[in-house]
């Protein structure tokens, strides 16, 4: 079964198809940095990284580029308002050059934090002004644009095919919540390519004016361009990215190129928390410190947020996180079980044991990520694993061939499941034989206070007839068994 895509441009699901054989060409729209990302924000960028690894997996090069926007992108997300970088540094009285950079070095620190493999560019707004101009002074020699003033606006209805990817037609977009209206204007729908403000601190000369800065839309055109070329294999974001910042990518590149921009768009739902909208007023903009200050993992967080799938709303809730992480530590088991199995200290009757049922599950996790990264069924067929090893049903060559699949291509294509091989402390080790000969000599008290002990060291203990089974909570590292 080839891999397949729900394409939004479309709307419905594609075969991938590259326009190169093996090479991705892979844009994803990264943050705005005038304040931390939250953990809605890194739904889709975990997205990103979800669709890259599963690339990789399936044999292709991904060359993955995420824009930094640092200037140009105002409050209303239209053409009207504060540069948002510029607000957040009059508040903190600031130079907005600090605060980008503040913000950009610890959005890299989140992003590894949670696992994501690192782009191959993380191209600045600011850094690339000279490919903006050369793409707008293009524009308007071919009549697509024009000026009013110093300001140089997209004139949309000298594109048919503006609307497609969100459905707006140009006929039907009057001014509303996301129209700025403007006398300048030749249509409430035309959008800002450069933009000119005496107050601006962010400026640029050009030969529009002497206080001059990009619009946000053609900003991720020139950078994309300039990185990976005139067209995209695959373009991401989150499900607002759609319109108007995408509709408006498109208008503006192929106009410029007179080619096709991006061949796969693919966007992530909304990330809900308690069932509704993240605020700053309700304070649930929640940031990884946040996840953390609660006592939980950042990986813990990674699975949480793309073990659904990414077209379905998602909700957060601190239960749903505590949840996540049981099963998630259900995971780091099965690799433990798997070890224990492979070196036949399981008990299954044969080594080939099983080697149907875990051919199968393979098969099922493959199938599932190759039907637009189907997650969540991917993670079912891991857990009808887990229940061959919980059930004793998997000889040593099954349980080796399982192992080497959950390490080497199901968390390579999740990031998340703790798979390297631990060894116990010698403090831990003696607890535990102590705790055995406690039960042997039926002090039940010394015993349950040496558990206690190891719990509080993260240890959780299994009792099993061939001894005892040991895993680290956070590690997922564990053995046995130890008689």
């Amino acid at each position: 079964m080839p891999f397949e895509v729900y394409n939004t441009l479309t709307r419905k699901l594609e075969p991938f198809r590259t326009l190169e054989p093996g090479i991705v060409r892979m844009y994803n729209c990264g943050p705005t940095v005038y304040g931390r990302a939250h953990i809605g924000n890194f739904r889709a960028y975990l997205f990103a990284d979800t669709l890259r690894r599963w690339l990789e997996i399936s044999g292709y090069e991904v060359r993955q580029v995420m824009n930094i926007t640092d200037v140009g992108h105002l409050l209303d997300d239209a053409d009207a308002g504060e540069d948002k970088i510029e607000a957040q540094a009059r508040k903190e009285q600031l130079d907005p050059w600090a605060i980008s950079r503040r913000h950009t070095e610890q959005f890299f620190r989140d992003l590894e934090d949670l696992g994501c493999l690192p782009a191959r560019v993380y191209p600045k707004a600011s850094e690339h002004i000279p490919e903006m101009l050369e793409m707008i002074e293009g524009l308007v020699a071919k009549g697509y644009a024009y000026r009013a003033g110093e300001d140089v606006y997209y004139e949309v209805a000298k594109f048919p095919r503006y609307g497609r990817l969100s459905g707006n037609s140009v006929a039907e977009l009057d001014a509303g919540a996301r129209i700025d209206v403007r006398e300048e204007k030749r249509h409430p729908a035309d959008f800002a390519l450069w933009k000119s403000d005496p107050h601006h601190l962010m400026k640029w000369k050009s030969r529009f004016g002497e206080h001059g800065f990009p619009g946000w839309h053609i900003e991720c055109s020139a950078m994309a361009r300039r990185h990976l070329g005139d067209r995209l294999d695959v373009h991401t974001g989150g499900e607002d990215n759609i319109f108007p910042h995408h509709e408006c990518e498109i208008a503006q590149s192929e106009a410029f190129t007179g080619q096709p921009f991006a061949t796969y768009w693919m966007h992530t739902k909304f990330l809900q928390v308690d069932g509704g909208k993240m605020s700053k007023r309700l304070g649930n903009c929640y940031s990884l410190d946040d996840v953390r200050a609660k006592g939980f993992t950042v990986r813990a967080l990674r699975f949480c947020l793309i073990r659904g799938h990414y077209r379905q709303p998602l909700n957060f809730t601190w239960d749903i996180l505590r949840e996540a992480t049981s099963v998630l530590e259900n995971l780091d088991d099965l690799v433990v079980r798997l070890r224990r199995a492979q070196s036949g200290a399981a008990g299954a009757a044969s080594a080939d044991a099983g080697i149907e049922e875990v051919g199968e599950a393979m098969a099922e996790f493959r199938a599932a990520l190759d039907d637009d990264l189907n997650v969540p069924r991917a993670l079912a067929a891991l857990m009808a694993l887990r229940a061959l090893a919980l059930e004793e049903r998997l000889g040593a060559s099954a349980a080796a061939q399982a192992l080497q699949f959950v390490v080497h291509v199901a968390q390579r294509a999740l990031g998340c499941i703790q798979v390297e091989e631990g060894s116990l402390a010698a403090e831990v080790e003696a607890k535990i034989r102590e705790r055995n000969a406690a039960r042997k000599a039926r002090d039940f008290a010394r015993s349950d206070a040496l558990r206690d002990d190891l719990v509080r060291l993260g240890i959780t203990l299994e009792d099993t007839k061939a001894g005892v089974l040991w895993k680290h909570k956070d590690s997922g590292a564990g053995g046995g068994p130890i008689a």
